[in-house]
């Protein structure tokens, strides 16, 4: 790399236009859903019967017949060869926050090896596939030569097609039984939620018979110039800016936010609205986020397994189409220091086969009382299992971005806003005879603090906070941007099951004991709103006196990713998950070997390419400039004496020194980086392993990543190879 290619690069950005993008029809409407098995397409495709079995399998979760399985299947290859596929794939979640896929074409020989061949697609092939699990993070629960695993058909999200191949959404899991992904613990947590909170419902109304969970994300990314990205080692191997100083200009004014979206970006935005649209993805807003070259982009809410297929096939748009608009897609939750972060919202909400919105406020009493008891089980589940769910959305990229420019702190609380805490806060102190009064037989109200109807949205939005209520859903804004919505989604939804289920056996024991259904409701809601009081916080998260007040509430402030982690497997969260159903202390272990190992695999690489930044790009251009000085500082002293010389060059000669301190810095600095990996390598436990990369190496990041950054500004701007802050973030 020179500085010349820098130059080059950025030349070549600016000359960059946009590309004209053309809807595909006139309207969304004539191509949505064009490459998805849909509702739509299999009346056209399977028989009434086959399609009323598939549905029932799909809405109420009855169990598979493998001969609807083989007629699904000739519909499907039906459909799909004739949108010219020629192959098909499982789609699967491995433990590594991306999809993996491995193709198969539909030809078989006809007879004998040598007939010719036809194409075949079985309901076995459609259900079941054997990739290699050994080759997939199983935390141990695979060995090496313990190669075989399943992935198996997921009817309940439907098959896309993607360029020439048939993909089918799947679990994976290992020959011995365990989940080796994220979609099936997420499917077993979204039955639990739905089973506990289908009974707690039955409270209010009999007729319900089911409860589904609600996600709708919100992806937040960067793009760069394509050309820039291969000129900067560190994004192109990293996804982040391991250095760079920071621009004179960056987000100071807010003046990109909700701004006028730049036209190659538009023009990219409409191309992966378009491919999101032929996919089902209803996509619904885009605009510009808060730092520059930021931007984002969200759907209508959908049910949560389905949204969360959908976001990952989002990503996979956008990093494709991106490449044809001459720009990268940066996913990362910090790709660049001193400006804001991307993180993916999750919006999360549970909802009714009836049409209620069990987080919305309601139009009569009975249903003010049934939001209010989801609420505050809600709040239960978030109090007593905040660890947990810090550890399901912590990352080495998102410890970056946590607490810092607007993203909520690494301690989790929940915000309500003043109306609704002033709700529970009356309702803590009152008796039951206050705050229940019959109307009839067959309702109730709450006597005091009685919830109106305009509730809905008249709560503050608190960008601080990790877990807000926005009206209607709770809003988990601590998620990041690469990472795969399950996570969070298995975590959330699995606690809260398994405090409804807490809930309804209290409840029930209180009715057995000769309380009244409403009495022993407001009984238990009252201890709840006094117990998990230390989760509520409505104030600024970002601030050092709530980081004292969190600890002395007892909440949870670590901040170390590692020992974040540890609570996958405390007993208690352990108990609960294997209460619901969902993951098994096995598998909790698992996991967690894999996150410690990829935690300290992503470190591993950083610290290789920040060294190497070091001491074959950085140390050699200051070197190369100080040289210059020098040499120039010789001529002066020739030409006019070392006397006036010195007065002449005193500028030049204390940036020689500054160089000189800096360089020698940053090659004791790597040199001891260098050390500190080689010692922690030869751990062998990868949660030891992952702890001594955060204690021993991330420290020397800074610090080298400050005498880096303090070379650019002395260095002549001619001779710096890497394209710098203002380039990257301000050239669209």
């Amino acid at each position: 790399m020179s500085s010349s290619l820098r130059f080059q690069m950025v030349g070549d950005a600016f000359k960059k236009q946009a590309i004209a993008v053309a809807a595909p029809a006139a309207a969304t409407s004539d191509y949505y859903g064009k490459y998805v098995f849909d509702r739509k397409q299999m009346s056209k495709y399977l028989s009434k019967e086959t399609m009323k079995a598939l549905l029932k399998v799909i809405d109420q979760g009855e169990k598979l017949d493998r001969a609807i399985a083989n007629e699904v299947a000739a519909g499907m290859k039906a459909w799909a060869m004739e949108m010219g596929v020629t192959h098909y794939t499982h789609w699967f979640q491995p433990l590594t926050d991306g999809t993996a896929e491995k193709h198969d074409s539909f030809i078989e020989y006809a007879g004998a090896p040598g007939s010719g061949i036809i194409e075949e697609f079985s309901g076995k092939l459609l259900a079941q596939q054997e990739p290699d699990a050994s080759s997939f993070p199983s935390g141990g629960i695979r060995s090496t030569f313990e190669a075989r695993g399943y992935s198996a058909w997921d009817p309940s999200s439907p098959a896309f097609i993607v360029d020439d191949t048939l993909c089918i959404p799947t679990v994976f899991i290992s020959y011995t039984g365990e989940a080796l992904d994220y979609k099936t613990p997420l499917l077993k947590a979204l039955n639990a939620v739905d089973e506990a909170a289908t009974a707690v419902c039955h409270y209010f109304d009999p007729s319900v018979k089911k409860v589904y969970s609600y996600l709708g994300w919100e992806q937040e990314y960067f793009l760069v110039d394509d050309g820039l990205y291969a000129a900067r080692p560190d994004l192109l191997s990293t996804g982040r800016t391991l250095l760079g100083h920071a621009s004179a200009k960056n987000q100071q004014l807010e003046d990109h936010y909700f701004g006028a979206i730049p036209a190659r970006v538009q023009s990219f935005m409409k191309e992966v609205e378009y491919e999101g649209y032929k996919y089902g993805i209803p996509l619904k807003t885009r605009h510009n986020e808060v730092a520059p070259n930021q931007f984002e982009l969200a759907p209508i809410f959908g049910e949560t397994n389905l949204a969360n297929d959908h976001n990952l096939l989002i990503m996979s748009i956008m990093q494709r189409v991106a490449r044809k608009h001459g720009f990268r897609v940066l996913l990362h939750e910090k790709p660049f220091a001193g400006i804001n972060g991307s993180g993916k919202h999750n919006n999360w909400s549970l909802g009714t086969d009836t049409g209620v919105g069990l987080l919305t406020p309601g139009k009569n009493p009975q249903e003010n009382l049934q939001f209010v008891t989801f609420l505050v089980n809600i709040l239960m589940a978030v109090y007593k299992y905040s660890p947990l769910l810090k550890a399901s959305i912590m990352s080495a990229g998102n410890a970056h971005r946590l607490g810092a420019n607007e993203a909520p702190p690494a301690i989790i609380s929940a915000f309500l806003g003043s109306q609704i805490s002033n709700v529970l806060d009356k309702l803590e102190n009152a008796t039951a005879e206050e705050a229940i009064v019959m109307e009839d037989k067959k309702r109730m109200t709450l006597g005091v603090a009685k919830i109106p109807e305009v509730l809905l949205d008249n709560t503050d939005r608190n960008r601080t906070s990790p877990f807000a209520f926005t009206g209607n859903r709770f809003e988990f804004r601590a998620v990041g941007s690469s990472a795969n919505c399950a996570a969070a989604m298995i975590a959330l939804n699995s606690a809260v099951a398994a405090q409804l289920k807490e809930f309804k056996a209290t409840v029930d024991a209180k009715i057995q004991a000769g309380a009244s259904t409403q009495t022993a409701i407001f009984e238990v809601i009252k201890q709840y709103i006094k117990e998990s009081k230390p989760i509520r916080f409505d104030g600024n998260g970002y601030s050092d006196e709530w980081k004292t007040e969190a600890a002395a509430r007892g909440l949870d402030c670590e901040t170390s990713v590692p020992l974040i982690y540890d609570a996958y497997t405390k007993p208690e969260i352990v108990k609960m998950f294997e209460s619901v159903g969902v993951l098994s202390e096995r598998e909790l272990h698992a996991r967690n070997e894999v996150k410690w190992e990829i935690y300290t695999k992503k470190l591993q690489i950083e610290a290789r390419v920040l060294g190497d930044l070091a001491l074959n790009h950085i140390i050699p251009v200051a070197t190369r400039y100080q040289s210059m000085l020098l040499d120039n500082v010789c001529k002066m002293q020739t030409a006019f004496g070392k006397e006036k010389a010195a007065e002449l060059t005193v500028t030049d000669r204390t940036i020689i020194e500054e160089l000189s301190m800096h360089i020698s810095v940053i090659k004791t600095k790597v040199e001891e980086m260098v050390a500190a990996r080689k010692v922690a390598n030869k751990i062998e436990s990868e949660r030891e392993k992952a702890i001594a990369y955060h204690d021993t190496v991330i420290p020397f990041f800074d610090v080298i990543r400050y005498h880096a950054d303090k070379l650019e500004l002395l260095v002549d701007d001619s001779m710096w190879d890497m394209p710098k802050y203002r380039e990257l973030l301000f050239i669209r």
